[in-house]
């Protein structure tokens, strides 16, 4: 198996509430700004990738979370021109949180049913493995996108 030059360590923490809704944020600015995806985001030098998922969430909607599940990770490979793109993304779910979402700088929050996610409005690439994230399973795979943020080719990992 190649080894692909990883160059930031993110993640993603997908909150489901009791009625199996999920918490999505519209991205406001930065990188994936105009689409819905899970709070989440880069992993501080000090930090683990759980600890950092606990702070993002916390910074961009608000909610106190615990009990995170991890579910593996997923690696963004992009061509070497934008190779600073390139990610390792931690996968975390929880459905253990208290506050309510509230909408910050960075991003607006809304609830979702597991059935109606907005994939036309997200990354190429989450149609392929939100349904088993969102189920709590298992999550090892490879993306590799083109300069127009399309999924070239794919390969769990």
């Amino acid at each position: 198996m190649a080894d692909y030059p990883v160059q930031k360590l993110t993640n993603l923490c997908y909150v489901i509430n009791e009625q199996s809704e999920v918490l999505l944020i519209m991205k406001k600015r930065g990188f994936g700004a105009g689409k819905w995806n899970g709070p989440g985001g880069k992993v501080k030098t000090d930090e683990s990738p759980k600890a950092a998922a606990i702070r993002e969430v916390k910074e961009e909607v608000g909610l106190d979370i615990k009990n995170l599940t991890e579910l593996g990770f997923i690696e963004f490979i992009w061509p070497d021109h934008l190779i600073d793109y390139n990610q390792r993304c931690h996968i975390y779910l929880t459905k253990e949180f208290s506050g309510e979402p509230r909408e910050s700088d960075e991003c607006r929050p809304a609830w979702f049913a597991l059935d109606q996610i907005p994939y036309d409005q997200m990354w190429d690439d989450d149609k392929y493995w939100y349904p088993d994230a969102l189920a709590g399973k298992a999550v090892k795979k490879r993306f590799f996108f083109n300069e127009n943020n399309k999924i070239i080719k794919y390969e769990n990992i």
